[in-house]
């Protein structure tokens, strides 16, 4: 096995996931005389009301801010394109890992991760909300399109990767693993394990572990982009990262006096590049050490695959931590966090308090439910919400509503 392994090659790996030998969805259905199970999944992700609604969710850049910013829309089909590359290099199969990008961010909140947290601290007294459990709640439960079941009524293999794409969420003593091991599991996945096993104690698919990795590439590179054009920090400031200043060097050596934005493409293009060879040199490395027979292999092994190399670990974590301090925490960022901050709360806050006020059919029923139950729609409603409409829903109920220009 070589580095140059899958670029143009068909065959499927032994160690890939195979949809003719998929353990099934939760509620059985015939088979596709046209698609494998893992391009229906695709395709009711794509089709999914969900899915549309990540147009207008933030990225970084709240949409008002302007057009060529991404959204939750236009980051997750990036993801979906490294996703590719990646199972198609590595020989794994290309449409589980797209779907599993084109799935992983539909429970996100609108406003980005500040929406996120502020969700998180208000369902604190009721089991907290984190986006990646949301999305399984999503494709599980709260999609209602089909006649005969709730959900998108996934393949197992496509639930599985999506609930544990960045490792185990339980020890093989049942114990949670990982962000939750000082508490529990999140909500919607005691829920959904309670109904089906998704092997929560072991690694995920070649597949998801590709998807997962691709969400970090793509993160990094577009939001250098956006930050970049936003103008946040200079293309200059990139020197004081060794990796963006090797790539620097390498295209202002070989383009003198670019103009700006091919400047800016040209640096943001090579970075996904890097990182995508690393990606692969290591996992055709690792697979060789493992030498597995069987997608069964993949799960046992006791590590990630299909990641970073360990010097590519550190680059990386040198570029989120220039992200981090020139982006995500730059004062002007800040500023319409905060504001979005108090959007959220306040809704969450109002619909709690009166259930009532939200609009049909998430107020109908609400006599049947308890308190913990009411929160949970609460949540639900809101996280499911575009920007957009969470600004409509605020000016609907408050007389404040604040300016994000």
């Amino acid at each position: 096995m070589n580095a140059d392994i899958g670029y143009g090659a068909q065959a499927r790996a032994a160690y890939a996931e195979n949809p003719a030998e998929s353990r099934g969805r939760l509620y059985p259905e015939p088979e596709s005389p046209t698609r494998t199970p893992f391009q229906r999944d695709r395709d009711r992700i794509i089709h999914s009301s969900a899915f549309r609604r990540l147009k207008h969710k933030t990225q970084v850049f709240v949409y008002h801010e302007g057009d060529h910013f991404r959204t939750r829309l236009t980051h997750t089909i990036e993801v979906s394109q490294i996703a590719r590359s990646l199972a198609r290099a590595l020989r794994l199969d290309e449409d589980l890992a797209e779907s599993l990008a084109l799935a992983h961010d539909l429970g996100h909140t609108p406003f980005g991760h500040e929406g996120e947290d502020v969700m998180h601290d208000c369902m604190a007294p009721f089991g907290g909300f984190d986006h990646n459990a949301q999305s399984i709640r999503v494709v599980t439960q709260l999609e209602q399109r089909y006649a005969e079941f709730d959900g998108l009524n996934l393949a197992w293999e496509t639930l599985e990767g999506l609930v544990k794409h960045n490792g185990p969420l339980i020890g093989t003593d049942g114990a949670p693993l990982g962000k939750f091991k000082d508490g529990e599991l999140p909500f919607a996945i005691r829920e959904y394990a309670a109904r089906q096993d998704l092997l929560l104690d072991t690694w995920p698919s070649a597949e998801a572990q590709a998807a997962a990795i691709a969400d970090d590439i793509a993160y990094d590179a577009h939001d250098l982009d956006d930050g970049l054009r936003a103008g946040l920090f200079a293309i200059e400031d990139m020197r004081a990262v060794p990796f963006l200043a090797s790539i620097l060097e390498e295209v202002d050596g070989r383009y003198p006096g670019l103009e700006e934005s091919r400047r800016i493409h040209e640096i943001v293009r090579r970075s996904i590049t890097r990182m995508v060879e690393d990606v692969i040199r290591e996992a055709v490395r690792n697979l060789e050490e493992i030498a597995p027979n069987n997608v069964q292999d993949i799960r046992m092994a006791g590590r990630c695959l299909v990641g970073f190399s360990r010097d590519m670990v550190l680059q990386e974590k040198a570029v989120k931590q220039f992200l981090f301090a020139r982006v995500y925490r730059h004062a002007d960022v800040l500023a319409v966090r905060r504001v979005v901050a108090r959007i959220v709360r306040d809704l969450f806050e109002r619909f709690l308090a009166q259930p009532e006020t939200m609009p049909k059919p998430w107020n109908v029923g609400l006599g049947d439910l308890n308190e913990k139950e009411v929160a949970r729609r609460v949540c639900d409603y809101i996280a499911g919400m575009t920007d957009r409409y969470a600004i409509e829903e605020h000016r609907r109920l408050f007389d404040d509503t604040p300016d994000l220009g």
